[in-house]
């Protein structure tokens, strides 16, 4: 994802964590925040150190914006959002934690059309 896709300031993170609202599912929770006039959504992904050493959650994070980047064109533009791994995500094949993140964004109202996999 380039760099105007992410949210990576701290304030950033703050505002959606405090203002936005969220969903969550055994994998994943997510928040969400609305922008309205925002040419396209921005993304954080938080993954804690309880996932592991930084090789997993490297790879944790890699499985999450891989799925993100083939579920873009179905995603809304006008909101910002953040992706924080639950432990449980560590153990998830490519496959698995796009169908728990296709989940969780379903529930968060993010995904524009349904998703075909």
């Amino acid at each position: 994802m380039r760099k105007s896709y992410r949210v990576k300031k701290e304030a950033d993170f703050q505002t959606v964590f405090q203002t936005g609202d969220s969903k969550a599912n055994r994998n994943y929770i997510v928040y969400r925040m609305e922008r309205p006039g925002q040419k396209h959504f921005r993304v954080g992904i938080s993954v804690g150190k309880r996932i592991g050493n930084a090789v997993h959650r490297n790879q944790v994070k890699r499985r999450i914006r891989q799925s993100l980047q083939e579920l873009k064109p179905q995603l809304k533009t006008d909101v910002d959002f953040l992706v924080i791994a639950r432990p449980s995500a560590d153990r998830l094949t490519q496959p698995e934690a796009k169908a728990n993140l296709v989940h969780v964004l379903t529930l968060a109202g993010l995904l524009t059309d349904e998703v075909r996999e």
